[in-house]
């Protein structure tokens, strides 16, 4: 409970994109491995046969997620390290055969501020245009390409209005031309079915706590014969991919949230889509001049994102918190920007829309009290918030 909430008042947590609480089951699978089971797994002895193989089943399942080989699979520290490597790892490795990357306008931050650190180092970067909903175009994907590129990289899910990518069909583009081809999957895990042969991805990113495992945990897909320069150097973990004495205990907990939420994928969009349609469709019948953001169907099933022309979209925020709502106006890696998001820059949203928006993210611990609660708070709030600004 926040302090600054009366007793009375409800939390209602619907940030679930931001971040999402450790199962218990999870913190239960990890517990014996902050201290019985504490081996180094590079340790011979037999105190570290425990550690040795949690880690391989973790990478199982992970590898049973996203329909690959456990071989593909290596840990990481989260999203941003994973996008990192892929990025800077496979622009270093084919520099010799180009040096151009065509990546999206509206990917997350750790891939859009990876790809201007690679500009500062000779890389050219093309940002693909999107449209109305946040989508990319496939066709524009391959008209980008130039005999010098050597990776695209689109996300699979959009962080902030939930659009969902044409991946399967972006990665069709990169293999006819032979191109390396990353995706951001941070917020598609658990959310829809992944597939990477069926998809042609060669290289995928996520995140543990983005779907109820702990956080500083995260791994790499990186297809069978895809050889990215090591990100860090040192001792021998991860093939001496990734060297650094593996977090057993996190990776041990990645491995148990991501087979939690894979196990019945379509139960979970039956369930999480019937609160979020609940929900978006009391905002738009009970508050005038209220716009969706995204693409109505192409989105990921726990996203609700609006625009609300007339307030500021911070100050909504902070009425919220005090009635125990917790939500957001973008990409938390952002918060606190004075600009409007540019996800919705590259949509074409007019600033009076992008700098009112907010972003509803839900998980499967919410419930329909809880829905029913925000849609009584919420429209007065709005009313009141267009008021003071008018006056």
């Amino acid at each position: 409970m926040n302090p600054s909430h009366a007793p009375d008042i409800p939390t209602v947590y619907l940030d679930h994109s931001a971040t999402t609480p450790t199962h218990p089951d999870v913190v239960r699978a990890m517990l014996p491995y902050f201290t019985e089971h504490f081996g180094n797994p590079s340790s011979l002895y037999s105190i570290s046969d425990a550690a040795r193989a949690a880690i391989a089943t973790a990478r199982t399942q992970v590898a049973a997620a996203l329909g690959c080989s456990a071989d593909e699979i290596f840990f990481t520290a989260g999203g941003t390290e994973s996008d990192n490597w892929a990025i800077r790892g496979m622009t270093s490795a084919r520099k010799k055969e180009g040096n151009h990357i065509v990546t999206s306008s509206i990917e997350h931050h750790a891939v859009l501020h990876t790809c201007g650190y690679l500009e500062t180092q000779g890389f050219s970067v093309t940002h693909l245009p999107v449209d109305r909903y946040g989508l990319v175009d496939p066709a524009q994907v391959e008209a980008a390409i130039t005999p010098e590129t050597t990776l695209i990289s689109v996300m699979m899910a959009n962080n902030e209005v939930g659009t969902i990518q044409p991946v399967q069909e972006i990665g069709a583009v990169a293999r006819d031309h032979g191109i390396c081809f990353h995706t951001d999957a941070v917020q598609a895990v658990g959310h829809m079915a992944i597939d990477v042969d069926a998809m042609k991805i060669d290289l995928l990113s996520l995140s543990g706590h983005k779907f109820f495992g702990p956080k500083g945990t995260g791994a790499l897909y990186i297809r069978d014969g895809i050889l990215p320069d090591n990100l860090i150097h040192g001792g021998g973990q991860e093939k001496g991919r990734r060297a650094g004495t593996e977090n057993v205990p996190g990776i041990v907990g990645l491995g148990a949230a991501i087979a939690r939420v894979t196990i019945d994928i379509p139960g979970h969009r039956e369930r999480v889509g019937a609160l979020r349609d609940m929900l978006v469709q009391g905002i738009s019948g009970r508050i005038p001049d209220s716009h969706y953001n995204g693409h109505p169907d192409k989105r990921l099933v726990n996203n609700a994102h609006f625009s609300f022309p007339g307030l500021d979209g911070e100050a909504l925020l902070l009425m919220l918190n005090r009635k125990g709502i917790c939500a957001s106006i973008g990409s938390a890696c952002s918060s606190g920007c004075e600009d409007m998001s540019h996800v919705l820059r590259a949509m074409g949203v007019p600033p009076s829309y992008g700098r009112s928006s907010l972003r509803l993210t839900l998980g499967d611990d919410n419930t329909k009290e809880e829905i029913e609660y925000v849609l009584d708070v919420l429209p007065p709030l709005i009313a009141r918030l267009r008021e003071m600004a008018a006056f």
